[in-house]
């Protein structure tokens, strides 16, 4: 009989709940079953169950977890059971057509690296697959916590990447739409890439308060003030170099397009889980003429950049538990996945602890 497992799924589409399911006995060749220790609530979650990726049944939610290596398949040759590790919530094959083009987060299909809670089992459970290991997985160092690895599977890499797309100009502007979670860690990548000025927009106080505490220059709560005026302003009526909207939204990203100079980049970090269509304004984008870069990014995986990842944490450079505002056991998992839902209670990231 199979040993059996809690996790928390989508019912379908509104519903969420536990269910018992069977423990994944069979890593495949390339695989790996991990024993989950510690997860992080995503708003993509939220978006999921709402129906933004269309229906599911049944279907195990997450995709930002560490744990420890439990089996691997025989072709595995750098991990081994016991093994501390964190796996990006990207987990791409490496093989296909895509991923040999260079863009493995589109593996094999649109969005195709993206594989849990998505086109099979997330990680809200007890025990998960992980496909192709030794590129995915990566090993935590010793000093760095589970909790501040788990940051490294998405927000930090999805943010950062961000900052990434934006092409920040050494010395020069950037403006982050949108202070939760990934806004956060791509306000903190656009210092590290060396911008002289960072501007952070949202309306809710404690996140600019936070912004402001991981080294932010200038916040602006766009219900207080016009951000695009307030953003022409700080630079001298020119616009930013670099605008990353890390919200997901018509206003923020019409405002980034509005903000930014000629010649500069947007970088679209956000999920658009709602509507049918993104309207660009026509005039901000120059009529179509403004020599304004477009970017769009889905979070990178694999072991390279997870190691990088976790070596900005393991020096310093980064403090990501600083997104931490609550901490839950795995059994409590339904009330922080609404929380995120609701944004009750000044909530920015919850931690799902397993043991």
């Amino acid at each position: 009989m199979a040993k059996m497992m809690k996790t928390f799924v989508m019912k379908k589409i509104g519903e969420v709940g536990f269910m018992e399911k069977p423990v994944p006995d069979d890593p495949v060749a390339n695989g790996a079953i991990i024993k989950t220790t510690t997860a992080l609530v995503c708003t993509s979650d939220v978006h999921t169950v709402k129906g933004a990726i269309g229906e599911r049944f049944d279907h195990t939610l997450g995709h930002e977890a560490v744990g420890i290596v439990d089996r691997v398949g025989h072709a595995v040759k750098l991990f081994k059971p016991g093994d501390r590790i964190a796996v990006n919530a990207i987990t791409p094959c490496y093989k296909c057509h895509n991923c040999q083009r260079g863009f493995p987060s589109q593996c094999s299909e649109p969005l195709g690296g993206w594989k849990f809670a998505n086109i099979k089992a997330g990680s809200f459970a007890e025990y998960f697959h992980v496909n192709d290991a030794d590129a995915n997985l990566t090993h935590i160092p010793e000093s760095v916590s589970d909790e501040a690895a788990c940051y490294t599977t998405d927000m930090m890499s999805t943010g950062f990447k961000g900052a990434e797309n934006a092409d920040i100009v050494l010395g020069g502007s950037a403006v982050v739409f949108g202070a939760g979670p990934v806004g956060q860690m791509a306000a903190v990548g656009a210092r590290l890439l060396g911008a002289g000025q960072v501007i952070v927009v949202d309306c809710v106080p404690h996140r600019l308060k936070l912004a402001e505490d991981y080294g932010c220059d200038v916040t602006i709560n766009f219900e207080k003030a016009d951000a695009v005026e307030e953003i022409m302003k700080l630079t001298n009526g020119e616009g930013v170099d670099s605008a990353i909207e890390a919200v997901g939204a018509q206003l923020p990203f019409e405002m980034a397009i509005n903000c930014t100079r000629p010649g500069g980049t947007i970088s679209n970090a956000g999920y658009h889980g709602e509507g049918d269509y993104i309207n660009i304004p026509r005039l901000g984008w120059g009529v179509g003429m403004a020599e304004k870069t477009i970017r769009t990014l889905l979070c990178p995986g694999g072991s390279e950049r997870m190691t990088r990842l976790l070596r900005l944490i393991e020096n310093g450079r980064v403090d990501p538990t600083k997104l931490t505002s609550h901490h839950f056991k795995f059994d409590e998992l339904e009330k922080a996945f609404w929380m995120m839902d609701s944004k009750e209670d000044n909530v920015i990231k919850p931690v799902i602890h397993f043991e």
